[in-house]
């Protein structure tokens, strides 16, 4: 119960206040957006690496010096530090640091560093990447959607076509294409296509915004789409694989002569 006396042993708030060291701010530090500081830090840390600034075996700063950079908290480092070991970007080791992995151990199938990669100054070679990789997957992958797909996958597929035909911007066409092709791997009944397809979205999106922005037919390019369509709904394997690698081929023009 209060005894309406002050309290001579407790400073008063504005006292305390007074008393108290300023918190200095560093007017060039980088604030981190979005309600997860850790991950918008790994985020920004990552595409540095992917982009090159950091090369592999490069130490990085420590946590300290991340923590005045970014103006945020050692807790929030270590946490981004945490995020880029697991998509195998960095190590770490007590009394070392850490450092930057070899290329070849990044999980590039991670939805981040796909993103990081395909705006990184090596674009073309990520592009080049992704086609490769549909040459390797889809003209199989196809082939079998037209001997297994159900007739809801069929639906799924032939909306997505249909969108892309009517789509009045950039990102409505890509995003309808995405879905085409992801419907399609769907389709196969490969259990192992399913979830890699999910993984590659982020890939498939940056590949088609290009390949879209750049292709002078638009209309040449639907009807390949539409020759697929078809051949899958029909269920004719043979025809729904040389669709595909028409289509493909198509593509491969657009990235090589950029």
């Amino acid at each position: 119960m209060r005894d309406g006396k002050p309290n001579k042993g407790k400073k008063s708030d504005k006292a305390a206040s007074a008393e108290r060291p300023a918190v200095v701010r560093r007017a060039d530090a980088t604030r981190m957006p979005g309600s997860s500081v850790h991950a918008s830090l790994a985020s920004e840390i990552g595409l540095r690496i992917v982009r090159g600034d950091y090369p592999p075996g490069t130490i990085l700063p420590n946590e300290a010096k991340w923590s005045e950079t970014f103006n945020v908290s050692r807790s929030a480092v270590r946490e981004a530090i945490k995020m880029l070991m697991a998509k195998s970007l960095l190590a770490s080791r007590p009394k070392i640091g850490s450092w930057v992995e070899p290329r070849e151990r990044w999980n590039l199938l991670d939805r981040d560093v796909l993103a990081w990669y395909a705006t990184s100054p090596d674009r073309e070679v990520f592009l080049k990447t992704v086609q490769e990789f549909r040459h390797i997957i889809e003209p199989e992958a196809t082939a079998f959607a037209a001997m297994r797909r159900t007739e809801e996958q069929m639906a799924e597929i032939s909306q997505a076509c249909r969108e892309m035909g009517e789509a009045t911007s950039l990102q409505e066409r890509t995003r309808a294409d995405t879905r085409f092709h992801l419907a399609i791997l769907r389709a196969s009944g490969n259990d192992l296509l399913v979830p890699l397809g999910v993984l590659i979205e982020s890939a498939f999106d940056h590949l088609f915004t290009y390949t879209t922005r750049e292709l002078d037919d638009l209309q040449h390019a639907q009807q390949l789409h539409e020759a697929i369509e078809k051949a899958i709904r029909l269920q004719r394997p043979d025809a729904a694989r040389n669709a595909v690698r028409k289509l493909l081929a198509n593509t491969d023009g657009v990235i090589n002569t950029r």
